[in-house]
């Protein structure tokens, strides 16, 4: 059942419709809510049950003021673009049928319609914006700088987006539970063991830590391993003795990384006259 109305404001349809959509007069569908089917591809994942109900509550006393988004699968079929939340409030409020956009949208418009209409709405936490950001990627055949142009974000952010979803899956439930900002996990991305992510993202709950707190723990235990490293591998008198000789030979400072069995020789230079120099010497040119 399809029956038409008018609707008052512009909202969504400004950004997903045409300029005759955007006008203050748009002509919108009703739709039997139960031919509407979620969006699989919807990047955001969790609805509060609390919040859905007070939309619930405004729904059943005010209607619906901004209708949702939504493409046409056959003659009575629906798939949701946008408007899960709005969707759900409804069918909580058990409306028969609901205001809708009816616009064409095929598989990858749709996952990108939803996500930068979640963006925008600021409706998605940092974990659920990085899986969108991957599916987009994958799924459209784009590198990060042309996503980045798509959802108006730079390069840098996509990437610290992405390396979220590198994190151990209990920190990434922490950020979709909102136990921790993106700040703490990025500070915690920087770590190479996963061991001590948990860790320290154990701590970060248990402590209350702010994201300053965390990076100052993540800096001062890698300036400790840094410290152990150094001690561990504490130059011997022979290499030392190697380093000096290197030193005068090629008449800069040489660094050895490394013991008498296996490591690398760093012969540094100052212009590309010294580094001419380092290669007569060495007989390359």
């Amino acid at each position: 059942m399809v029956n038409k109305r008018n609707t008052l404001g512009r909202g969504l349809g400004s950004l997903l419709g045409s300029k005759s959509e955007a006008s203050s007069n748009k002509i919108f569908d009703e739709i039997d809510i139960n031919n509407i089917e979620i969006n699989p591809n919807q990047p955001r994942k969790e609805f509060k049950e609390e919040n859905l109900k007070e939309l619930s509550k405004s729904i059943s006393n005010h209607g619906i003021i901004q209708p949702i988004t939504v493409r046409k699968l056959n003659k009575n079929k629906y798939q949701l673009i946008s408007g899960e939340r709005r969707f759900r409030a409804s069918k909580i409020s058990n409306l028969k049928l609901i205001p809708a956009f009816i616009r064409k949208a095929g598989d990858n418009e749709m996952l990108e319609l939803a996500l930068i209409e979640n963006i925008q709405r600021e409706n998605l936490n940092s974990l659920e914006i990085a899986i969108s950001y991957k599916k987009l990627v994958d799924d459209l055949k784009i590198n990060h700088e042309e996503l980045g142009k798509r959802v108006g974000k730079d390069r840098s952010t996509i990437n610290n987006y992405l390396r979220l979803l590198k994190l151990p899956p209990s920190i990434q439930n922490g950020l979709i539970k909102n136990k921790i900002q993106m700040g703490h996990a990025r500070a915690l991305i920087s770590i190479d063991i996963s061991e001590i992510q948990i860790e320290i993202f154990n701590s970060i709950i248990k402590n209350n830590l702010s994201v300053r707190k965390t990076e100052e723990l993540v800096r001062n235990l890698k300036n400790k391993k840094e410290k152990v490293s150094q001690k561990i591998y504490k130059k011997s008198k022979d290499i030392e003795k190697l380093e000096s000789k290197l030193s005068s030979f090629f008449g800069t400072k040489i660094n050895t990384q490394g013991d008498t069995l296996k490591g690398k020789i760093i012969i540094p230079y100052k212009s590309t006259s010294d580094l001419n120099r380092i290669l007569e010497l060495l007989d390359i040119i």
